[in-house]
């Protein structure tokens, strides 16, 4: 089958989406279960293009020679989209409940969907110039979900947001344009595609361009302030885009940098590389600490994203086939553990309509299923045996030590200082949540609401992500062996 088939998961939702807003929805219902067929034709298509479609890239336009917009479903491109379509329609299901009492449901639900198309166009971008494309487009298309509340705080949110997403897009565009140029396999290529003749020492600069251009999405320091600040939109919007889509698009494209467009012989032992690995270790640890800080919920959980998007970089930026392989499996499992992890903050300040950890105090005993459940991610993330979080923990610890340099040395034990700092801000919140304080079991602040479990539509989709993160953590053989083959590049 064509990999031109490969463009309609790309456009069912972007269209279906945008119809939402023309169509106008009077009824609450009818327009959840629209988007909620345009959200699961998406992935159903999608999983059709995955065992249909071969390796063999399609041009949907070409510009000039190198530059042209090609679509692929290569091994990286089919884990990526295999997670996003996977995660979509679940996460759809708690944003109903969530935004059910909103005015601008219409809006909110047309830009959701849209985004679910331009991240699948990102997954399935075959070279430089196509990926680009679509991280252009999926900064313009999330834009408004993060402004969506249109209140002095959303907007200002919003305006950092796209002050540095798009300034990050611009330091990018002179590594996609200069790569092109030296393009010499055409698309990505496991290994890299650079061809000469190009000044090494200039391709090197290029790739800090990209890298921190990429890595603006990526949260790495001093770009990663955006992301705490947007943490403002609604639940739905952070749980999805700013713990799974949009950071790991930056993730992404500097795996596809690094690995399919430069590749180890290249960069491995270059000052670019010790610069790029020295700010992924520095970010790791920086944003754990300012995490055990954090009073309010959700900044809190957006600090240890950023921590984590860097403990990605630093296992894909090791160049080693361990290295990549690791950071691959932190992206999927960390993907499963920080949407839960953010669903259960949004189940809180949803019921409570507090939002500090300081109001959690005891409200696990009137929301005993959430904060279970919370607990457990928790522990996954910090590290614990038995959850999918400790398996990819291990591999980049493991990753590091194995390559044996300096950095990847130092790397490791950052790791594992983040994984400390991890606890204290995780656990925390859980012992706050089922031990009160002054002997009480309420919880401060919160005398006018009575505290109960979220509806099914919300409980079900942070239960499911649970199930999974501990049957991944039990049984990771057929995830970690279809990850290593993309790590060695032997399909």
């Amino acid at each position: 089958m064509s990999s031109l088939i490969l463009i309609i998961p790309i456009l069912v939702p972007i269209i279906g989406g945008y119809l939402i807003i023309p169509l106008g929805f009077k009824n609450r219902k009818i327009r959840d279960a629209y988007a909620m067929a345009v959200v699961c034709i998406t992935s159903i298509l999608t999983w059709i293009c995955l065992f249909k479609v071969g390796i063999v890239g399609a041009t949907l336009y070409s510009f000039t020679r190198g530059f042209s917009i090609d679509l692929r479903a290569d091994e990286p491109a089919r884990l990526f989209a295999t997670m996003v379509s996977l995660m979509w329609p679940l996460v759809m299901l708690y944003a109903f409940e969530y935004m059910s009492h909103t005015k601008r449901g219409n809006s909110f639900f047309a830009f959701y969907v849209m985004t679910y198309g331009v991240t699948l166009g990102v997954a399935f971008s075959a070279n430089m110039t196509t990926l680009y494309m679509f991280y252009d487009l999926l900064s313009l298309v999330t834009i408004p979900l993060v402004t969506h509340y249109a209140d002095h705080e959303s907007s200002f949110a919003g305006r950092k947001y796209a002050a540095y997403t798009i300034g990050g897009a611009s330091l990018a565009f002179f590594a996609v344009v200069m790569t092109s140029i030296y393009n010499g396999a055409g698309n990505f290529l496991y290994g890299g595609n650079l061809y000469g003749p190009y000044n090494p020492g200039l391709m090197q600069l290029v790739f800090l361009f990209g890298f921190f251009g990429f890595g603006v999405k990526a949260a790495v320091f001093p770009l990663h302030s955006w992301l705490p600040t947007a943490s403002v939109a609604p639940t739905p919007v952070t749980a999805l885009l700013h713990a799974v889509a949009v950071v790991n698009t930056g993730v992404f494209a500097i795996m596809r940098l690094a690995w399919y467009t430069y590749g180890p012989d290249f960069l491995k032992g270059t000052l670019c590389l010790k610069i790029a690995q020295a700010f992924a270790i520095f970010t790791l640890v920086y944003a754990a600490c300012l995490a055990v800080k954090q009073r309010h919920f959700k900044r809190r959980l957006a600090f240890s994203t950023i921590s984590n998007l860097s403990y990605m970089l630093f296992g894909i930026l090791l160049m080693t086939p361990e290295g990549l392989e690791a950071g691959l499996l932190h992206m999927v499992f960390h993907g499963i553990i920080k949407i839960t992890l953010f669903m259960c903050a949004g189940a809180f300040m949803h019921e409570t309509m507090h939002s500090y950890v300081y109001d959690i105090n005891g409200v696990g005993r009137k929301m005993p299923v959430t904060f279970a459940m919370y607990t457990i991610s928790a522990l996954s993330l910090i590290g614990i045996p038995g959850l999918c979080g400790f398996i990819s923990k291990l591999h980049l610890v493991l990753g590091g030590l194995e390559e044996g340099s300096t950095l990847a040395v130092t790397g490791s034990a950052a790791l594992m200082l983040s994984a400390f700092l991890c606890a204290i801000y995780t656990l925390s919140v859980t012992v706050r949540a089922f031990f009160p304080m002054e002997g009480t079991d309420k919880y401060y602040g919160a005398d006018d609401y009575v505290a109960k479990e979220v509806s099914v539509l919300m409980l079900f989709p942070i239960c499911a992500f649970t199930l999974v993160n501990v049957i991944f953590g039990i049984f990771p053989g057929p995830l970690t062996a279809f990850i290593e083959k993309i790590a060695w590049g032997i399909f």
